[in-house]
């Protein structure tokens, strides 16, 4: 059995910590708009959901456009139940999913053809999960955007996806490049630091909220950096719950941007352990802390994410709210 990552789009569960909080929503597509094919750029608008979370359309051998969640955490593009059964698709191998609650077997079926823009990828092997789970019909992991750069446009509520450009590209004045690396097909930051405490950021746009692992929180305690707020229920892609600390960051540091007040949860997610970062301060970046941008485009091929700062920051060391619930 083949072991798949879907390591991400987690959500919200109910929990009492939240239910007197008020969270900030990313919109999401509302229905299905045709890919484009002359610019090779698809811009979707988004709309009020219940998630931080952001759905391009797709079309599957020539059907659709169907709404795929953009998951940098996912390392698999997935589909649901449902569609799988009104595409017909074939059924395929089975294999092992690792979630944030662990590993679990799934179903998979044969996907012969994915078009993302211009851009046709041939035969794909997707698990299969509950819809009900996914919030969409589908996860587009990075095994269908490692070839392309991801542009999410907070300021003008859009999204884009286009072919990753080898040349050096003109960026807009107040951008910053950070570097990264690949692995397990996912974008990581190493030069980011939490309070003071250097930690291993991965990009994870499935997820509504940052979650940091135990490592991590061991080290902040020890400096006394942590306050503890209560606890608080995340749900993954298998419907699975797993329970972790909610609490804020001070100070979130990557690339020499600064976010002050970072809402994130402390959770034994097995995550961490698949990518071997349980041993080391680590944080799953999700779109909570993305969303403090302007812009912030995600690059797969040349391995380097660009943030565009609000007006009125400072380009080397900007402070901005991160969305805390």
């Amino acid at each position: 059995m083949r072991p798949w990552m879907l390591a991400a789009a987690v959500a919200f569960g109910c929990s009492a910590p939240l239910a007197a909080q008020t969270v900030t929503h990313v919109e999401t597509v509302s229905g299905p708009i045709p890919v484009d094919d002359q610019t090779q750029a698809q811009e979707v608008r988004f709309k009020e959901d219940g998630h931080q979370r952001m759905t391009v359309p797709v079309r599957l051998a020539g059907s659709g456009p169907f709404r795929f969640l953009v998951d940098t955490g996912a390392d698999r593009t997935a589909v649901s139940r449902e569609l799988a059964g009104q595409l017909r698709l074939q059924a395929g191998p089975g294999g092992q999913l690792h979630s944030v609650t662990g590993v679990s077997p799934v179903e998979t079926v044969t996907v012969k053809q994915l078009q993302l823009t211009a851009r046709t990828i041939s035969r794909i092997d997707a698990p299969v999960l509950e819809g009900e789970h996914l919030g969409a019909q589908g996860i587009l992991g990075t095994d269908s955007l490692r070839a392309q750069r991801v542009m999410f446009d907070f300021k003008n509520r859009l999204l884009s996806i286009t072919p990753s450009q080898p040349r050096k590209q003109k960026d807009e004045a107040g951008t910053i490049v950070v570097q990264a690396s690949r692995r397990a097909g996912r974008l990581i930051l190493t030069d980011a630091f939490a309070d003071t405490q250097r930690l291993t950021a991965v990009l994870d746009t499935g997820s509504e909220v940052s979650i940091g692992n135990s490592a991590l929180k061991k080290a902040l305690l020890r400096k006394r950096q942590l306050e503890r707020n209560g606890k608080i229920e995340l749900l993954s892609v298998t419907g699975e719950k797993l329970v972790g600390d909610y609490t804020v960051l001070r100070e979130l540091e990557i690339g020499g941007v600064t976010l002050k007040n970072l809402a994130i949860v402390f959770a034994d997610a097995h995550t961490f352990r698949q990518m071997q970062l349980d041993e080391r301060p680590a944080l799953l970046l999700g779109m909570n802390a993305l969303q403090a941008f302007d812009k912030v485009s995600i690059d797969f091929a040349n391995k380097k994410m660009r943030v565009l700062l609000p007006q009125g920051s400072s380009v080397d060391r900007t402070q901005l709210a991160s969305l805390v619930p």
